[in-house]
């Protein structure tokens, strides 16, 4: 295997494409604007509309841990009152997920060639002509 697990996840964390590590997973120019491929290695980012749910559900879930619980559980130890919280939480649950969305796009890809990493066009390996025969 040419792009190992570790690179897959070096990779998503840093935004770049899964197969080759270019920095050419979102359109320049557009904040929120998914490239459809990588114009270096010819990978496919967007694989079906399944995608667009998974890192949606990334985003929502990271928002939710990561800032709506630690919210919550302020408020409920006193820390918060009412309101800071409820504040809090509403521009949390706008802002959160708008600040995370490149993030979310990224890991999707990540942990999908994560588990898969066979399908990355440089993890493939070509047929000899002998395999050919036996298919």
């Amino acid at each position: 295997m040419q792009v190992t697990r570790g690179q897959i996840i070096a990779r998503g964390l840093a935004h770049r494409c899964p197969n080759c590590g270019g920095r050419t997973l979102f359109k320049a120019g557009a904040l929120f604007e998914l490239d459809e491929g990588c114009p270096a290695c010819g990978l496919k980012f967007e694989k079906d509309e399944g995608f667009y749910l998974g890192a949606m559900s990334l985003n929502y879930g990271v928002t939710l841990v990561g800032l709506l619980l630690p919210v919550a559980l302020l408020w409920y130890g006193g820390v918060l009152s009412g309101r800071w919280a409820v504040g809090l939480a509403v521009v949390g649950s706008i802002l959160g997920p708008v600040l995370l969305y490149r993030s979310s796009r990224s890991w999707q890809l990540m942990l999908y060639y994560f588990f898969l990493p066979q399908h990355l066009p440089a993890n493939r390996r070509e047929l000899s002509g002998a395999e050919d025969e036996n298919v």
